[in-house]
């Protein structure tokens, strides 16, 4: 062995290889999740569909449509069965993308193992189970934020006692920088979940216990395109968790207070436009979460080149997952200190990032934590997020292919008609199928005593795990679990986090102003606009936008907030007395739920009110929408909130005349 082989330092293990997936049935997710396992993939990250998060069985009238769009349907025990076949779990480190349903879907998951005769006590993994930032930013939420906070500490504490390797939360910021968090309140939201759950959690666990849990506490970021920014941000979280765990729960062992996260790099920043460009937006966004040994993610799942588009296929994953394994195993990356210990640029703006951080947590704490500083921390993010999308729009951002640079060659890559995958049409009516005969199979006596048991520990504060765990055993279905839920705690409606009152930032926007003005002259009164989320979707970033930029463009809105169904967005045009109605959907429901929207709509008697519709939406798509009477339709291309704005006076303007 030469001198230089010997002084080489051994290299760190790598990081676990993870893409997050799940898509039409339990069985198709699975034979997607074994491919990727034989990829070289080592970790499994799954995706439930909307009505699961949201706690519906896949036959709710809220679910139609929704059924494995986004992710995969689980209903009951069958299917969890079905999503982990001959994937031996005890083996196997599985995050769950769930929250509100987090409780149901780990008893699944537990069940599944018994069957598997896997050691319990070995499975490893994660639930992320983090509720705050669902009333901020996702909306998959049930309950009010009390009950809810009660759950999730349920799980922790259950954790602890049997499942020792499992993470019970991971407090996730990714969905804050989604909704247009800046760093500072990226780090500062997310820190102050992590307390609001730790000060619940203190009540549950022997104080012998509880540094350990601290230290099973995990996070789940999101790492942005300013990548030298992003690694700053990450060495603040540690260094600030670090101060958190030392000087507010006094815990003096070093490694429960490491910071210990997984990432997805930013999907919000994929363009729609020359997407072949996210291929490197993704790679830079990667480094900022690697390149730093101290503050490096101990799993990294990325999103595909063409998630703006629609559903990624397996190879478009396949390339993501490949990213990970060039930087890992073909570079020195993995053989070096950190790389940045000492840098003074580097360390000027971790300071920067903390000391923004500890004022926004100071501010946080003053009215009394995360849960009482919801609607605060909403508006925020709809204030943030609106900055955010101005400097865009005026170019003081410069995002390359969209307000630069626009002019290019055709991608190939986008050619073609399998170019991005389809859900298969025929999955929802498969679902509904086997949900029917797994209902008609079941023990009924063995149902109706799991769901007084479960309904009888949500009134008497027992631990909601074990009568779960009995329920999942016994047959129960997500949306019969949820049904208890909803009965004990009630249900819940986050604030929208739009005001009434317009904002100071009016750029650009006299000219729209006057067109208000003139067009409300002529109806009589103000120009009423009617923004709603129809469906389970609850990612709301762009609807808040567009119902701010109307509010400030003088126009009267009417914005409720996430999950209305038809009926209730049709009642609210006529009780609202609208003049135009903007749908917004980005769960690929669009074709079903606008369809039953403008049928009620023209059965009301008011087809006559224009309709625009917005989302992640094919062009095969838009033209159907367009057919079915749909006025205009807008996709992640059409940044340009003021030419919306516009388009929408014209539309108003028009039926004005029109109706004359």
């Amino acid at each position: 062995m030469t001198d230089s082989a010997q002084s080489r330092p051994a290299a760190d293990r790598p990081w676990l290889f993870r893409t997050y997936a799940g898509h039409s049935t339990a069985k198709a997710s699975n034979a997607l999740y074994r491919g990727n396992l034989a990829k070289g993939q080592t970790g499994l990250s799954v995706a439930f569909d909307l009505p699961t998060q949201t706690g519906y069985d896949s036959d709710h009238e809220l679910a139609r449509g929704e059924v494995g769009k986004v992710g995969v349907p689980v209903n009951h025990l069958g299917d969890m069965r079905a999503l982990f076949d001959a994937i031996p779990l005890d083996r196997m480190n599985t995050s769950m993308t769930i929250n509100a349903t987090a409780p149901w879907l780990l008893s699944l998951y537990i069940a599944v193992a018994e069957e598997q005769g896997a050691d319990v006590t070995a499975l490893q993994g994660t639930v992320q189970n983090d509720i705050i930032k669902e009333y901020l930013s996702r909306g998959t939420y049930i309950c009010p934020p009390a009950p809810s906070l009660r759950m999730i500490t349920d799980v922790a504490a259950y954790t602890r006692e049997f499942l020792p390797k499992w993470n019970p939360m991971n407090v996730c910021s990714y969905h804050l920088q989604e909704a247009g968090a800046t760093p500072e309140e990226e780090l500062a939201f997310a820190l102050a979940t992590a307390t609001a759950v730790l000060d619940d959690l203190k009540t549950k666990v022997p104080a012998e216990h509880f540094p350990e849990m601290v230290g099973r506490i995990s996070f789940f970021v999101n790492a942005g395109i300013r990548f030298v920014t992003e690694l700053c941000k990450m060495r603040a979280f540690v260094a600030l968790w670090d101060e958190i765990c030392r000087d507010r729960y006094g815990v003096e062992d070093e490694k429960y207070r490491r910071f210990r996260y997984g990432v997805q790099v930013n999907s919000l920043g994929l363009t729609e436009q020359q997407p072949e460009n996210n291929v490197y937006r993704i790679l830079i966004e990667m480094l900022a979460v690697t390149l730093s040994k101290n503050a490096r993610a101990r799993a990294v799942q990325l999103p595909a080149w063409n998630e703006a588009l629609g559903l990624p296929r397996p190879w478009d994953q396949q390339w993501s997952l490949r990213m990970q394994q060039i930087l890992a195993y073909e570079t020195d990356l993995l053989e070096f200190d950190d790389l940045f210990d000492g840098n003074p640029a580097i360390d000027r703006k971790v300071a920067s990032l903390m000391e923004g951080a500890r004022a926004e947590l100071a501010t946080i704490d003053g009215m009394g934590g995360a849960v009482e500083a919801i609607a605060y921390m909403k508006g925020r993010l709809v204030e943030s997020n609106a900055a955010r999308i101005g400097g865009i729009e005026t170019g003081e951002t410069t995002v390359v292919g969209v307000n630069k640079w626009q002019a290019g060659e055709p991608s190939p890559l986008t050619a073609g008609d399998d170019a991005i995958m389809v859900a298969d049409a025929a999955a929802e009516a498969d679902q509904l199928a086997r949900l029917s005969t797994w209902k008609k199979d079941r023990d009924d006596d063995a149902v109706a005593a799991a769901l007084s048991a479960l309904r009888a520990a949500a009134l008497d504060g027992s631990n909601i795990m074990p009568p779960s765990i009995a329920a999942a055993r016994a047959g129960v279905t997500t949306g019969e679990w949820a049904d208890v839920v909803r009965a004990a705690f009630g249900e819940y409606r986050a604030p929208t986090g739009v005001s009434q009152a317009m904002s100071n930032r009016t750029e650009n926007l006299d000219e729209i102003r006057a067109r208000v003005d003139q067009v409300s002259a002529k109806l009589g009164r103000r120009l009423k606009f009617l923004v709603g989320k129809p469906g389970l979707d609850g990612h709301s970033n762009g609807a808040e936008q567009i119902a701010t930029r109307a509010r400030d463009c003088g126009m009267d809105i009417a914005y409720d907030g996430i999950r209305l169904t038809p009926d209730e967005l049709v009642d609210a045009a006529l009780s609202g007395d609208v003049h135009v109605i903007g749908l917004s959907i980005l769960s690929g429901s669009h074709i079903p739920l606008i369809e039953s929207f403008m049928a009620k709509l023209t059965a009301a008697g008011l087809g006559h009110i224009p309709v625009v519709a917005g989302g992640i939406i094919p062009e095969e798509d838009a033209r159907r929408l367009h057919d079915m009477g749909v006025a205009r339709v807008y996709t992640p291309k059409d940044f340009q909130l003021n030419t919306i704005m516009d388009d929408i006076v014209t539309l108003v303007d028009s039926q004005r005349i029109a109706a004359q």
